[in-house]
């Protein structure tokens, strides 16, 4: 069986950023707007009005103060509310690729890699642009990396999942060098219309090289362990998918969209995820002391704040638990590896830190790395 070490990470950031206030300003425009159209209604009592939303209700709800997006004029029209991302001609990159090229890039420059030395690309996201052909291929073209390439969906776990596919692969000596894409267009999926979800969500992409740790002298992370676990739920889900989308659009359902059971997801995913690491971390021999970093899924700072002090028995310290929900919102499954990739350089050879996600499903997914 062959180690596995991470060589690189990188992350496509977006040049266009919604603060919360310049979310509230279009929320509010479009509530009003809905209240007036619906006035009858709602003084009927058949419909309820709807309520404006407010930067500290989203800060306070979240832990969230902004979001990168590739589009911002089309989220904030009160009229449309939703990204206006063109479909692209089928000569043209689809947008997943193009921000997934530059997170690869970025990571293979990182590990002083070319595209040529890849043997797989896995585009590990929670939503696909199309159907087929996989998303992964065309990056792997576009790229120009060797070998094969394929697709994986997970939700918010995906990137979890996607290094454990990866690293495995690695270990049996299939392949020696992986890419694990997470390009996250997560403004397309999200219902910027609905009061409780509308702050959610931004648009990443990020990249992480997997190699064979054979030879390596460069910095570079060893994958001591992964472990992944689901378990059906529908509190989080997302109804539109291709079988149904030119009947339902016209329907205008609200579950075509992203919806969640925020409750329930709180009072059920905090012990899951607690208990999964727990679990992997016995199973590996590490003990939570023995962890100087947690890169944790980046939704809500409150659900951080209460596994970190969970696996760890106490409140973490300063940087022991980096958070970049508040500059860039729940980016899915990429948003611990945005943690991970700005995060990690300064820990020293021999000190451990685990990468979480977890999400819809539900899922959950962790690494146990060591630096080297």
């Amino acid at each position: 069986m062959n180690n596995v070490a991470i060589t690189g990470t990188g992350v496509f950031t977006p040049s266009l950023v919604i603060t919360n206030a310049e979310l509230v300003a279009a929320f509010n425009t479009y509530a009003d707007m809905w209240n007036a159209e619906n006035a009858r209604a709602i003084a009927a009592g058949q419909v309820a009005a709807k309520d404006h939303s407010s930067a500290d209700f989203i800060y306070s709800a979240s832990g969230i103060k902004q979001r990168y997006v590739l589009d911002k004029s089309g989220i904030l029209d009160p009229g449309r509310m939703f990204p206006n991302l063109p479909a692209r001609r089928d000569t043209e990159p689809s947008y997943m690729a193009e921000i997934g090229v530059d997170a690869a890039q970025k990571a293979l420059s990182a590990a002083g890699r070319r595209a040529g030395d890849v043997d797989l690309v896995i585009c590990a996201a929670s939503n696909m642009e199309r159907a087929y052909p996989a998303i992964s291929v065309e990056i792997q073209k576009l790229l120009g990396a060797g070998g094969f390439a394929f697709d994986m969906n997970v939700a918010c776990s995906s990137a979890t999942f996607g290094i454990q596919a990866a690293a495995d692969m690695i270990r049996t000596g299939s392949i020696r060098a992986a890419l694990v894409i997470n390009p996250e267009i997560c403004s397309a999926h999200l219902e910027w219309r609905d009061r409780d979800c509308h702050f959610i969500f931004g648009d990443v992409a990020t990249a992480t090289l997997l190699e064979r740790d054979e030879g390596l002298s460069q910095p570079r992370f060893k994958v001591l362990s992964t472990r992944c676990a689901t378990q059906f739920s529908n509190n989080i889900r997302n109804n539109n998918g291709y079988m149904r989308r030119s009947h339902d659009q016209m329907e205008d359902r609200r579950d075509m969209q992203f919806m969640q059971n925020g409750r329930k997801v709180f009072k059920e995913v905090l012990p899951l995820v607690s208990q999964h690491i727990a679990d992997h971390l016995a199973e590996t021999g590490v003990a939570a002391s023995d962890l100087r970093r947690l890169w944790l899924h980046q939704a809500n700072k409150t659900m951080n704040d209460f596994i970190g002090k969970k696996v760890l028995g106490r409140v973490p310290a300063p940087g022991e638990q980096p958070n970049i929900l508040q500059d860039y919102a729940n980016t899915s499954s990429a948003g611990s590896i945005i943690a991970f990739s700005k995060h990690s350089d300064d820990l020293p050879v021999g000190d451990k830190g685990l990468i979480c996600s977890f999400g819809a499903g539900y899922s959950v997914g962790s690494v146990i790395v060591e630096r080297a």
